[in-house]
């Protein structure tokens, strides 16, 4: 799956920005990296959502266990990879059909979070139980979420493209030549929005996550780590 978003709805993590600019490398534009999304995925579908957002998903080469899947309500739209272990419970305490999917309930916790405010962010996606990354865009507010499950399993990558754009993508190869340094692994256990002003832990709210800066034969510029928090196994 693949989501960019241009500086209008996300500006670049600073973190993201100076692992970029300790090694520059080279970068390409955030449309590039859609037509090298679809050319590499049989039976890609990509979407524009306004001037500043693409959207891409494709079920190529997917996981049996952790499927990839997208989804549109009410202007808000949703690329989801993994499972939920908590499906059924989370559809009964969201009032949902018993045929909604994944993609259908994270859209709907997100609107939860959003009309329900203050409710806190971290609650929302704590609730949820599985192996799942997931990205949000809702169009009418011009916000973006994004997270990752606790563990890890489902790998989730984000970076600068050449236009200032950030992109998010489960394949690192892909990000790779598009992002140069400006390129890291999203932290488990996190989320990111736009609307309560960047990055932040789920699991450990009150924690500090901080980007220590990567080695230079890496090949990303800088990894995350929630500070005091215990990394857990595959």
């Amino acid at each position: 799956m693949l989501g960019i978003f241009s500086g209008a709805i996300v500006s670049p993590p600073e973190e993201l920005v100076a692992a970029g600019s300790r090694t520059p490398s080279p970068k390409t534009t955030g449309a590039t990296l859609v037509n090298r999304f679809v050319e590499k995925n049989p039976s890609a579908v990509s979407i524009q959502v306004g001037d500043d957002v693409q959207l891409a998903y494709s079920h190529h080469k997917e996981s049996l266990l952790r499927p990839r899947s997208f989804g549109a309500k009410d202007e808000i739209f949703c690329l989801f990879q993994g499972s939920l272990d908590n499906l059924g419970s989370l559809k009964q305490q969201y009032g949902l059909a018993k045929n909604a999917n994944e993609v259908l309930l994270v859209i709907e916790a997100y609107k939860t979070l959003r009309d329900r405010a203050p409710y806190p962010a971290n609650h929302v996606v704590a609730h949820l139980s599985g192996d799942f990354a997931f990205v949000v865009f809702d169009k009418t507010t011009s916000t973006l979420f994004v997270a990752s499950d606790q563990v890890g399993k489902v790998p989730l990558y984000w970076g600068i493209t050449a236009d200032g754009s950030v992109a998010f993508a489960d394949d690192i190869e892909l990000l790779k030549g598009a992002c140069g340094k400006s390129l890291a692994s999203f932290p488990q256990g996190c989320y990111y929005s736009t609307a309560v002003g960047g990055l932040r832990s789920f699991e450990n709210p009150k924690n500090k996550i901080t980007a220590i800066p990567a080695n230079e034969e890496e090949i990303w510029g800088a990894t995350f780590k929630v500070e005091g928090a215990t990394v857990l196994a595959d």
